[in-house]
């Protein structure tokens, strides 16, 4: 079987040598050694490496990375039904982050309903501050009325 050196790993996946060495010491991918104590990576790690940098990309927590590759095989190379799997549990929750990705672009030149009342809008949105009743932080953006 054809295994990758950390450079090689690095260059096919455009991520540095210490992020890979970060993400194995994370157990997000695994590596074998050498009689050297060289490290090297079965080519199945390089998905791992791309999901990972994609995950990171929207705003994934490594925490939830973890969880998701928690679900894949460890004694076998994963197979497009294990990915498929762990997508469809995704699916969700990358909707939600859409969702409030396009609330935060159509909103964010208005009103985000942080509360502030400073701007001359929030008289008409968020009169006497209601939004602070459910909850901290922007309201119209992570939790908005319901239509």
């Amino acid at each position: 079987m054809e295994t990758l050196t950390i450079g090689d790993l690095a260059a096919r996946s455009g991520v540095a040598p210490s992020a890979l060495r970060f993400y194995e010491r994370e157990g997000l991918i695994h590596a074998t050694r050498t009689s050297g104590n060289q490290r090297r990576y079965e080519r199945a790690e390089l998905r791992r490496v791309a999901f990972i940098k994609i995950a990171q990309q929207v705003g994934v927590s490594l925490e939830e990375v973890r969880a998701a590759l928690e679900s894949l095989p460890e004694n076998r190379t994963p197979t497009k039904a294990d990915w498929s799997r762990l997508s469809e549990r995704w699916r969700y929750r990358l909707e939600e982050r859409i969702a409030v990705l396009e609330r935060l672009r159509d909103q964010l030149t208005g009103c985000i309903g942080c509360g502030c009342l400073s701007l001359q809008r929030c008289k008409l949105v968020n009169p006497s501050d209601q939004l602070a009743g459910r909850g901290a932080g922007p309201q119209m953006i992570i939790n908005p009325p319901s239509d």
